[in-house]
């Protein structure tokens, strides 16, 4: 909507605060509410904030500003209004931008503004003029959650009546009597009730999020036990799908807990099954047509096969922002179901890089870039897949001959030791990433500031922490060595 629809749809819904969101440099929602006058009673544009914002302390937000430069503005995006589903007292929603006060200029470490400069640059490069993004965000429902780390100790519990580890309990955990219907470990994958026990969750979800505008094309169950799930959002251009991941994020949290559980993003929160990931789909148009479909293996052109070629080439750097924690390679662990493999397959799974043979349609003809996680920013994921890729194209790279065997993980130790993988820990992906980030710089959609940030506070904050913790399972190990 307009600033002027938006002023009458409020008027007319009794719209009484503006909820004023945006997110900080690793992937978290930020927001500030104001009474809906703010917003709207302003006869003059210029004057009102949909251009001169909103002020907000930037150094109070992680990756932003210093303190000796603190102030920073918020300018609502009025094309992203919609009604906040959670708040009691109605209230409208609307995604910022982030400006520097002075100068007026978008923040170069603004998440959303990158994955905007991604896409002009895509249309500079005349590769193509749209890029459109498909993620699938698998998730956890959990009933309950604990966690504590303090010097001389160190726990977590997740719990769910629907895990199988509670088959023997007398009683479910809200008190009724065991039944015994429970997925078992990696046998979560589209069971019916009573084994799935979170479709009516789900369910509303998927209706709360198309309230919100985000089209939704299925849901269903995933692979592990206790919960674990997945919504299936219609693709949508870069940015917008930065928009939605985040929105998607939020709805499936919000409505978990409204319903008495708590929702996870986290990539492994269980040992001995599968983990959450976030495969991405990508394709890239020009003038209405597809540029990935094509007479080449499975249906895709030359020009995909160089894009897969630049993920390849790519792949052990783009792990720093695509699967950006250190609990990212409890997933990503070679010999197991997680794509660690840098190579591409039309059916095969296990691959990083999969042409799912889905449709002859040509426009529906895509890469899958599987190794992902939900953990870290959607707008920089998104953009760094996109300009992997783009390096690709432009360098008319080959990724050389499709893998197809059954299951990558049955090769010899000798045909998997000629087969590039992505690194095994968060503090690799960053070595990684400050050796190979020149493809993120082009078009100046990534800066040296944004990496620099990202890369310390990634050490300081994530990995340095990890390192330092003894982990409870070394007790079992080692204390009586």
């Amino acid at each position: 909507m307009t600033p002027e629809e938006i002023k009458a749809y409020c008027e007319q819904h009794g719209v009484r605060f503006v909820d004023i969101k945006f997110v900080d440099l690793f992937g978290q929602w930020q927001h500030i509410t104001r009474p809906i006058r703010e917003l709207n009673d302003w006869t003059d544009y210029n004057r009102s904030p949909w251009r001169n914002g909103y002020g907000f302390d930037g150094s109070s937000i992680r990756g932003f500003q210093k303190i000796e430069e603190s102030d920073m503005l918020l300018v609502p995006d009025p094309e992203t209004a919609f009604i906040d589903p959670f708040i009691q007292v109605p209230t409208l929603s609307v995604i910022a931008n982030v400006e520097d006060p002075v100068t007026r200029e978008a923040y170069t470490r603004d998440a959303r503004y990158i994955a905007k400069k991604a896409e002009q640059y895509l249309r500079e490069t005349g590769v193509g003029d749209t890029v459109y993004i498909g993620p699938e965000l698998e998730f956890f429902v959990f009933d309950e959650v604990r966690f504590s780390n303090q010097m001389h100790t160190a726990s977590y519990i997740v719990d769910s009546d629907e895990g199988i580890w509670n088959s023997s309990a007398e009683a479910t955990l809200r008190g009724d009597l065991n039944q015994g219907y429970r997925p078992r470990v990696k046998g979560g994958y589209f069971p019916v009730a009573p084994h799935d026990t979170l479709t009516d969750i789900r369910n509303e979800m998927v209706e709360v999020m198309e309230q919100c505008g985000i089209q939704v094309e299925l849901h269903h169950h995933e692979v592990a036990t206790a919960g674990q799930g997945e919504i299936d959002m219609r693709f949508d251009t870069l940015t917008r799908m930065g928009d939605k991941a985040l929105l998607y994020k939020y709805i499936v949290k919000n409505v978990a807990k409204r319903n008495g559980r708590v929702a996870t993003f986290m990539p492994k929160p269980l040992f001995g099954d599968n983990g959450s990931g976030m495969h991405t789909h990508l394709s890239i148009w020009k003038n209405g047509v597809n540029l990935f479909a094509g007479e080449e293996y499975a249906g895709i052109s030359k020009l995909c096969k160089h894009y897969i070629a630049g993920l390849i080439r790519h792949g052990r750097a783009l792990m720093a922002i695509a699967a950006p924690t250190t609990n990212s390679y409890k997933r990503l662990v070679p010999g197991y179901e997680a794509p660690v493999n840098l190579v591409y397959s039309a059916r095969n799974r296990s691959a990083a890089c999969r042409i799912p043979l889905v449709s002859p349609d040509p426009r529906q003809k895509r890469v899958e870039f599987r190794p992902p996680d939900p953990s870290g920013n959607p707008y920089l994921t998104f953009a760094a897949i996109l300009l992997a890729g783009l390096d690709g194209i432009i360098n008319e790279w080959d990724p050389g001959e499709p893998l197809d065997k059954v299951n990558l993980f049955d090769l010899s130790p000798d045909e998997l030791s000629r087969i590039p993988t992505v690194a095994q820990s968060l503090d690799g992906s960053l070595k990684a990433l400050e050796e190979d980030h020149e493809f993120l710089l082009k078009g100046g959609v990534f800066t040296e500031d944004v990496l620099e940030t990202w890369i310390a506070y990634k050490y300081e904050n994530e990995v340095d922490p990890i390192r330092m913790r003894p982990h409870p399972y070394e007790f079992e190990l080692y204390f009586d060595a």
